[in-house]
């Protein structure tokens, strides 16, 4: 009998036919929300599996069930070989390398392997599906390494070594992070590893899951820094003495961009009420257009939620999908297929980069301004105590540059360099992997320097004392005087700019900013 972890655990994300949500994948694979298979899944699972047992039973080559793989696919296995097939299938294709993976990939990679066992497309069993779910409630995560897949045959290594550790092989982390053979956390966890039936090991390892997990956590991640671009943007906009006015409703209307309106929104809702804003509001003002970099920022920060909109329409329908090669159909038939390829998810992978890399230089080129003196008007050179004695934020820009430099070059597209494999079969490839592990470093690298950009807009805005900023931007810089100490002489600047990117990666400045504004896009 199979051993498993409570599968009915009070809040377990049910998994069964139906699409999860991206919110349910980031419950499970970064939260660590466990999994419960729904009695639909199982019920699919169990008839799809009757139908390959069947074909197995039959003297005509069945691929993945009775044959080779890949350039192997002629050659007839014979019935007493296939067990053995499978497991050498598994253990031939974990041939990663490079450093581990992220646990939350890992378990997002889980996750939506199992969504489709779930789907009875795959002619998976239910108890070695039973045994995966197991695995993600235990809190094991096999080790997967950084290279390995091409994104096409699904992200086949990568789900190789997910598959290992099912048979009890292999390394894992189990719950508290310790690295531990896959045997020996299993046993501790009361969960009895597979014996592989016909079509199961290529089952497990035939599927998108790495890429798409990639994707959404990526996306989860965007929706907040995007608003902390445009909250960033505000406070830069205030620092630097700009007008509010180009962000008017009647505006950007008439341009309809969805994404562009709901960052000028933002914008009006951050400078409302500003002191600083209307000391410089009335007749004599002469700034009536500003630098691209502050006038432009709904536009650019609003192309960006606009093209994250097309990435979650994708992804959604990834996750609505059954991959795998062979798939059993509804009648019973096996049939093969091409679903496989990862190029719908290795575009909006390498397209998102693109805008990751552009709002991220647009808010370098505001921290620049407000270090200038030529452009920061009446600001102290690089915001510092003592400009000559005090270097203030000048290297911040450094890192800054140095980080959005790095980002351009992660906007190059993976997706475009197909490099053929198993004896010219697999000759075209989508590299959806490397477009996710390259799109992960961009978001990290979007993180850091908007938070550096509001760094400097904090220190900026005290600056300009005894004017205030407004409620909302004030409510941000307070929230950042938490961890950062105000402006003064030149203090150790790299363990404050770390505690500004744990900030704004924990959400904690835009929950500061809503305090005031209420829920901003």
């Amino acid at each position: 009998m199979q051993t498993t972890v409570t599968q009915t655990a009070q809040g377990a994300v049910p998994v069964g036919p139906e699409p999860l949500t991206f919110e349910q994948v980031v419950a499970v694979s970064r939260d660590g929300a466990e999994v419960r298979l729904t009695d639909e899944a199982l019920k699919c699972m169990a008839g799809s599996r009757e139908h390959v047992d069947e074909l197995a039973t039959r003297p005509t080559p069945a691929y993945g069930i009775s044959t080779g793989f890949g350039a192997l696919a002629t050659r007839h296995i014979h019935e007493d070989q296939r067990a053995r097939l499978q497991v050498s299938l598994v253990r031939s294709h974990a041939a990663g390398n490079g450093p581990e993976v992220e646990c939350e990939v890992v378990r997002a990679l889980m996750l939506l392997r199992l969504r489709t066992l779930a789907t009875g497309r795959t002619g998976i069993r239910p108890v070695t599906a039973r045994t995966l779910a197991a695995l993600l409630n235990a809190g094991i995560t096999p080790v997967v390494h950084e290279y390995g897949s091409l994104g096409c045959s699904g992200d086949l290594a990568p789900l190789a070594h997910v598959a290992l550790a099912l048979l009890g092989e292999g390394e894992v982390r189990d719950a508290g992070g310790t690295l531990t053979p896959a045997a020996e956390a299993m046993e501790r966890a009361g969960i009895r590893p597979v014996t592989l039936a016909a079509k199961e090991g290529l089952a497990l390892i035939n599927g998108t899951d790495g890429m798409l997990g990639m994707l959404v956590l990526a996306m989860t991640d965007l929706h907040r820094l995007l608003t902390m671009a445009d909250i960033a943007a505000a406070m830069s906009v205030e620092a630097l003495l700009g007008t509010d006015r180009v962000f008017a409703a009647e505006l950007q209307a008439l341009r309809p961009h969805p994404g562009q309106a709901a960052s000028a929104a933002n914008l009006r809702a951050m400078l409302a009420d500003s002191p600083i804003m209307a000391s410089h509001r009335g007749p004599d003002c002469p700034r009536v257009q500003d630098a691209y970099s502050l006038r432009c920022s709904p536009q650019v920060n609003g192309a960006a939620r606009d093209t994250l909109t097309h990435a979650e329409l994708v992804a959604s329908r990834e996750i609505d999908s059954a991959i795998d090669n062979p798939v059993v159909l509804p009648d019973g038939r096996v049939e093969s297929n091409g679903n496989f390829h990862g190029a719908p998810i290795a575009y909006v992978l390498d397209f998102l980069a693109i805008p990751v890399a552009d709002v991220a230089s647009m808010s370098e080129r505001r921290t620049d301004r407000m270090l200038d003196v030529a452009r920061s008007h009446g600001l102290p050179a690089f915001l510092a105590d003592d400009p000559g004695v005090d270097s203030g934020h000048m290297i911040a820009q450094y890192t800054q540059a140095a980080i959005v430099s790095e980002l351009k070059r992660l906007a190059v597209p993976a997706s475009v360099d197909s490099i053929p494999s198993s004896a010219m079969q697999e000759d075209h490839v989508s590299m959806g992997w490397s477009a996710a592990r390259k799109l992960r470093r961009a978001v990290d690298g979007l993180t850091r320097v908007v938070a550096i950009e509001a760094l400097t807009a904090a220190r900026a805005l005290d600056m300009r004392s005894p004017l205030r900023p407004g409620p909302a931007t004030g409510a941000v810089v307070a929230a950042l005087r938490t961890r950062v100490p105000g402006p003064g002489p030149d203090r150790f600047l790299a363990p404050e700019i770390e505690a500004a990117v744990e900030l704004v990666r924990a959400g904690s400045l835009i929950t500061a900013a809503e305090s005031v504004t209420g829920p901003l896009t």
